[in-house]
């Protein structure tokens, strides 16, 4: 990770983005001197905030109702909300502009319609819209983070507060929460680098809607002729320093763990709130967010793939046509791009969680100097955007010192950003699982003779295996759908599906993407529904 850091801070000093012509602060003057950046910064910040904040409202909230109250079906609508988390960013905010858009809304002309308005009244094309679209695309993550939170957490303290009199929204504020900040800084955390790193929004909605943030102009920078290496550098060194800002107020906000504890030596049995007659309530909010993340975006791109051009109109379902769908069988370019998004996902995946495996060893079971540091190296890319990933990456291998290794323009320079990438969620899943694994495990092994790696392969990794299941199936999802990093890093040879989509919007095919995106949502569904069938035996039955 130093070197494509380096070589970023480099290249952002240097004359035209190469240090063969000279090292200069130009880059960092004209771009910071510049009304322009300020307003990037702005628009940058509060887009992160707005759609974090949103995220984290509706997670947390969705969380406490499956984990902690009696509300009907909430076994059910925790199995639903794995389904956003397969559909690519490019996919859903495509389909909320179908959705949303100003002209061609389905929403809006139906508005339109039932209240006689004259004008629609909402707009995917701008800084609210932006907000919306990233928002729901991100809480499903937020509610998995905060729904482990709230599993292992001893509810003795919030019982305590309702028979002291404090009703249920209450104790939920000074309670329930506050006990669980480091979960919830945790995943604030993510999400606002997320949002900060999101590029399928800002190019998508933000620039039709001049809303220009930090991504976008960096891929402007990027895509113009000539391109501007050594402004897209500082571009992305401050985008940078804002991911780092935001990793060390989470480090602040939780440098006190203990004061959160509350699972100890003490046995503890969780019990759910009773809402009474507001646990209907609670049913119907969680059938209307599901419609809404989930009913709507996908029958949308159902019914545009079905159509020979889109209209927002029932009517033009009497042309139904399966040409969308023959066109993407038929296009060369997507088929090639669906066999190096899989391949590379895969193999990500699986570079991804073993070489995780061993750091996480390493870190959690040996005394070995250093562990530590190599611990904070493996969670250091969680503060890297894509976008600031992929800059980086042009920059390191175009340099002279790493033309000895030809690998831009080919699927391995994918590996090695997606493999820097996905680095601290594999670390994290394996550092968690591993702690778990007693060591007299391993010492019983070293005294029956066995080495090292037959202690590891026949003792840790197949009880570390339903976490590298889980972890590999996570990163296996997010590179097949990774757009950010993939967008500058890609050749007509080394094509990934969720640049074809982008392209195929960009170039006016929206049907043909509906197309795309259906089956490959579909797709995916089967392959992760495959695997977990496949390894559900794995791990230790009761």
């Amino acid at each position: 990770m130093g070197f494509p850091l380096a070589m970023l801070l480099l290249g952002s000093v240097s004359v035209e983005g190469e240090v063969t012509k000279g090292l200069t602060l130009a880059n960092y003057i004209e771009t910071y001197s510049s009304p322009r950046t300020y307003t990037l910064l702005l628009n940058s910040v509060l887009y992160s905030l707005g759609s974090s904040l949103l995220a984290l409202t509706l997670g947390t909230g969705l969380a406490w109702i499956v984990e902690r109250t009696n509300t009907p079906g909430r076994r059910a609508f925790f199995a639903l909300s794995l389904v956003p988390l397969i559909v690519p960013g490019v996919v859903s905010t495509i389909a909320w502009i179908f959705l949303l858009s100003g002209q061609i809304g389905v929403i809006n002309r139906a508005a339109m319609a039932v209240f006689g308005l004259e004008s629609a009244p909402f707009s995917i094309f701008t800084l609210g819209g932006m907000i919306w679209a990233e928002g729901l695309h991100l809480s499903p993550l937020v509610f998995l983070v905060m729904s482990a939170a709230f599993k292992s957490m001893d509810p003795s303290l919030e019982e305590s507060a309702l028979m002291s009199g404090a009703g249920t929204a209450r104790t939920l504020r000074t309670v329930t929460l506050p006990i669980l900040l480091p979960a919830f800084a945790s995943a604030s955390l993510i999400m606002f680098v997320r949002g900060l790193e999101s590029f399928e929004v800002p190019r998508l909605i933000g620039v039709p809607g001049r809303v220009p943030v930090f991504t976008s102009a960096i891929y402007s920078e990027l895509h113009d002729y000539p391109p501007d290496f050594g402004g897209a550098g500082a571009l992305a060194i401050g985008l940078l320093l804002i991911s780092v800002v935001g990793v060390w107020a989470y480090q602040r906000l939780t440098r006190r763990a203990e004061r959160y504890a509350t699972v100890t030596g003490k046995a503890f049995r969780p019990r759910v709130l009773d809402l009474g007659r507001w646990r209907y309530a609670a049913a119907g909010g969680l059938v209307a967010y599901f419609l809404v993340i989930i009913g709507l975006p996908f029958g949308i791109l159902l019914f545009a793939s079905v159509i020979p051009f889109y209209i927002p109109s029932l009517e033009i379902l009497s042309r139904f046509t399966l040409d969308n769908y023959r066109f993407v069988f038929d296009h060369p370019s997507i088929q090639l791009a669906v066999r190096n998004s899989f391949l590379l996902g895969a193999t990500a995946a699986t570079v991804t969680m073993g070489l995780t495996a061993i750091i996480a060893w390493i870190t959690t079971k040996t005394r070995l100097p250093g562990r530590a540091g190599l611990d904070f190296i493996a969670f250091v890319p969680i503060a890297i955007p894509g976008l600031v990933l992929g800059v980086s990456m042009i920059l390191q291998y175009l340099s002279p010192a790493f033309r000895v290794l030809p690998i831009y323009g080919t699927l391995w320079i994918l590996v090695v950003a997606y493999t820097t990438k996905y680095l601290p969620y594999g670390m994290r899943t394996n550092s968690a699982a591993m702690l778990q694994i007693h060591k007299e495990l391993e010492e019983a092994g070293a005294m029956s003779g066995a080495s090292w790696w037959l202690m590891f392969r026949r003792i840790t990794l197949p009880l570390l295996r339903p976490a590298l299941v889980a972890g590999w199936i996570y990163i296996f999802i997010v590179s097949v759908r990774e757009l950010s990093a993939s967008v500058l890093l890609v050749t007509s040879e080394s094509t990934v599906l969720a640049v074809v989509i982008f392209d195929l919007f960009e170039s006016g095919k929206s049907n043909a993407v509906a197309a795309l995106s259906v089956m490959l949502i579909l797709t995916l569904l089967v392959i992760v529904a495959a695997v977990q069938r496949l390894t559900g035996r794995f791990g230790i039955k009761e």
